[in-house]
């Protein structure tokens, strides 16, 4: 499989890494308005492969991206000073709108992972900007968020996280929901696990859970400028499901036609994602005030989305 990855920063040349060292392309294209840092993140990682796979890695421009199967898009324009949010979104816009249709000229069947933030608004802007069916066009959504789940879940109970099955929906944002209702242990529900095996989920610990999820990217930033290795892999899993067509359940973003009475709303849900993109939904069943959350989320997200001058 072909990939291309336009915006070759911290994140995208973590994607690049991730994917080339599990093998799950055989060239791997790194794009950015810096042509000479692409070409240094392309090389570097290039080196690694005597190591792991024999992935080729290099730099190069639009035109090199035809017959790319799947190509991530990780650009965007930082925040001014005293820039509003939306103010933000609506560059964006203008540098997805140069972005897309130069991918889409040299690579018109590809899929696009959408990696910049905040990721589900520049979902539903990369959507109205194409016109692409919903399935082709999926956000990284929340998930490194159910990932950041997993993780301190099976911190606490001492258990394999790739044995937990417990999803973050929503936005990848501060309104995100945790499906405490719905995760389980293996074929167990989590909370009779967790208290069966002496480590309940108790009001404490679910909160700090929770803010451990919530405040992840704010710890990580404030200690090191940027989260990118997490995402960088989340991308590559990404990747490896539509390169093995897996038919594989992963929390992304994309369109979703209704989600708690808010219709056409970017936002994340359990799916399966195969070699078309995504397949279908797999939503899971959550309690009355996770429904009422998620409400809110969507809520925001369509809001902000209608808010953006494209």
């Amino acid at each position: 499989m072909k990939i291309g990855i336009v915006g070759a920063g911290q994140v995208g040349a973590s994607a690049a890494y991730a994917i080339a060292l599990l093998g799950k392309a055989r060239e791997i294209v790194l794009i950015d308005l810096d042509p000479a840092m692409a070409a240094a993140q392309a090389e570097d990682i290039s080196h690694a492969m005597p190591f792991a796979a024999t992935t080729e890695v290099r730099a190069g421009g639009y035109s090199d991206l035809t017959g790319a199967e799947v190509v991530i898009i990780a650009a965007g324009v930082s925040q001014k000073t005293g820039e509003t949010r939306l103010d933000l979104l609506a560059r964006n816009a203008a540098v997805f709108r140069i972005v897309t249709d130069q991918v889409l000229t040299h690579a018109p069947d590809a899929i696009l992972l959408i990696a910049s933030n905040p990721v589900d608004i520049m979902t539903g802007i990369t959507l109205r900007l194409t016109g692409l069916p919903a399935h082709r066009v999926i956000g990284s959504g929340t998930i490194l968020d159910t990932a950041r789940f997993r993780v301190l879940l099976g911190q606490h109970l001492d258990i394999d996280p790739r044995s937990i099955h417990a999803y973050v929906l929503g936005e990848h944002g501060d309104s995100e929901v945790l499906s405490w209702s719905s995760a389980q242990v293996g074929a167990r529900d989590l909370l009779s696990f967790a208290r069966e095996t002496g480590r309940p989920i108790t009001d404490t610990v679910r909160a700090a859970i929770d803010e451990g999820v919530r405040r992840a990217a704010y710890r990580i930033i404030e200690g090191k400028g940027a989260t990118f290795y997490g995402i960088g892999a989340g991308l590559a899993r990404l990747v490896a499901a539509i390169e093995g067509d897996e038919n594989s359940v992963h929390s992304v973003s994309i369109m979703t036609p209704e989600m708690e009475g808010v219709k056409d709303v970017p936002l994340s849900l359990p799916r399966v994602v195969g070699k078309g993109g995504v397949i279908t939904d797999v939503a899971p069943e959550i309690s009355a005030e996770e429904h009422a959350a998620l409400a809110a989320s969507a809520k925001l997200l369509k809001d902000t989305l209608e808010a953006v001058r494209i």
